[in-house]
């Protein structure tokens, strides 16, 4: 299941405008998390992979769809951990501080010395959002087919030229605005970021913002396959991404 437009608007009216006061509140509900604790048998292995699903996926899904076992196939010395953000913490307005106090705080108490997030849809929109509020505390963002803020900002980013030439006049609407602060910090990435990986289909429906952020990434860091904003696309450049080395293979690593 992918994530949906209905989704994507309400995400944008919740998380982006966590003020705003025209939404119910809902009773929160704990994040659902899937773990896969065998990295390294019989110790908590040095990183840990914390997966986010889309709006709409579950970890569940993560796992059906193969992305844990893609992990374990390839004999790599993490742990796993799929963690539903979903829009419930989403329209509650604490999604990264829920993050970071039921699943990487937590982690970190538990040994785990470096962490990597990796995010598809809104997943990857929570993982740039956490990593830019939070200098320092993860090792690497993956990103497959990111939501990047509401459509008006990427379109106003790209008329400009891009994030550098948009950054030097654009304001934002209120001091919560998010996805304004998350492009400004992408226009001019500080040394402390930790290094961002993008995978999309080439016929994604957030392409342009996808094109955006390829440009202020190492071309190294940056991958496009066929295919829209779906399971098939995800799952290849999920195991490119796995090939590529970047993981522990040992636990003495």
């Amino acid at each position: 299941m992918t994530t949906t437009r209905r989704a994507a608007a309400l995400m944008a009216a919740s998380l982006l405008l966590p003020g705003c006061t025209g939404w119910p509140r809902l009773r929160p509900l704990p994040m659902d998390q899937l773990h896969d604790d065998r990295g390294c048998p019989g110790t908590v292995a040095p990183t840990l992979l914390v997966l986010l699903p889309g709006a709409n996926m579950t970890p569940d899904e993560l796992q059906a769809e193969g992305f844990l076992d893609a992990v374990r196939a390839r004999g790599l010395a993490v742990d796993v951990l799929a963690a539903h953000a979903h829009l419930g913490l989403v329209v509650e307005g604490r999604v990264l501080e829920r993050l970071e106090s039921e699943v990487l705080a937590p982690a970190r108490a538990r040994g785990h010395r470096r962490i990597w997030l990796a995010g598809i849809s809104l997943g990857g929109f929570i993982a740039l959002t956490y990593a830019m509020r939070n200098p320092g505390r993860i090792a690497g963002v993956v990103l497959l087919a990111p939501y990047l803020g509401r459509r008006p900002l990427v379109q106003a980013v790209a008329a400009a030229g891009g994030a550098a030439a948009w950054r030097g006049t654009a304001r934002p609407r209120d001091a919560q605005d998010i996805d304004h602060e998350l492009w400004q910090w992408l226009s001019a990435l500080p040394p402390e970021a930790p290094p961002i990986y993008l995978g999309t289909g080439r016929e994604d429906r957030f392409a342009e913002g996808h094109r955006l952020l390829a440009a202020l990434l190492p071309p190294s860091h940056v991958r496009q396959v066929p295919g829209g904003h779906d399971w098939a696309p995800w799952r290849l450049l999920w195991a490119e991404w796995l090939d590529r080395g970047l993981l522990d293979a040992s636990c003495s690593a």
